[in-house]
């Protein structure tokens, strides 16, 4: 939607003037197929899966009003924009549910959509999400999304896992770091995973860390 991709723009500009990683519709897209893919994995139905899609692409619209409590702020866009489109309210309650959870400084997985948010938006790091050019001027998050030369999410049905692999340039942010830095977004996902009858797992440069 036109509305939709306005908002996600403008709120990318914004936290590109406060200096933030890339938070485009491209950004939006990864997530909402991401969570899609995952509940589509876990056998979950069709319109489950598109409840993900939506709540996805959604979530980060908020930005354009301020990245502070931004989550709140999208619930509130979406909530009105589906709501004129007639979506029917039990939809809604799950979408808006679950991105008013997707943040880590004040949200948790609380069903399988919420959940399936979660891990798609937390493990989205990548370089060419950073946005500045000036490496010796990066801050802690410029430095690990620029040093996960690649990353991807795998669900092992069988063994009741999901996996983050991530391959890291230790000249720029070693395992450590990533931890330090990202640890309560990957408590986030372990959580997240536990929602859906999953364990978390990650993998950095060949090796499992947990």
């Amino acid at each position: 939607m036109p509305e939709v991709n306005a908002y996600i723009e403008q709120g990318n500009r914004v936290l590109g003037a406060l200096g933030y990683t890339e938070h485009s519709r491209g950004h939006a897209v990864k997530v909402a197929e991401t969570a899609g893919n995952l509940l589509d994995k876990l056998g979950y139905n069709q319109h489950k899966i598109e409840l993900a899609k939506i709540a996805g692409y959604m979530h980060d619209m908020g930005n354009c009003v301020n990245r502070v409590d931004h989550a709140h702020s999208s619930v509130i866009m979406a909530f009105q924009i589906l709501r004129d489109l007639k979506v029917p309210d039990e939809d809604i309650a799950v979408i808006v549910s679950a991105i008013g959870q997707h943040d880590e400084a004040t949200g948790m997985a609380v069903d399988a959509v919420s959940a399936a948010l979660i891990l798609a938006d937390k493990t989205d790091v990548r370089r060419n999400r950073v946005r500045n050019t000036i490496k010796e001027s990066f801050d802690k998050h410029d430095r690990v999304n620029y040093a996960a030369v690649a990353s991807s999410l795998h669900v092992n049905v069988e063994n009741q896992v999901i996996l983050l692999e991530i391959e890291l340039d230790e000249g720029i942010c070693s395992i450590l770091d990533y931890f330090e830095i990202f640890l309560q977004r990957m408590l986030m996902c372990k959580r997240a995973a536990e929602m859906l009858g999953m364990k978390f797992k990650m993998k950095a440069n060949g090796n499992k860390i947990c």
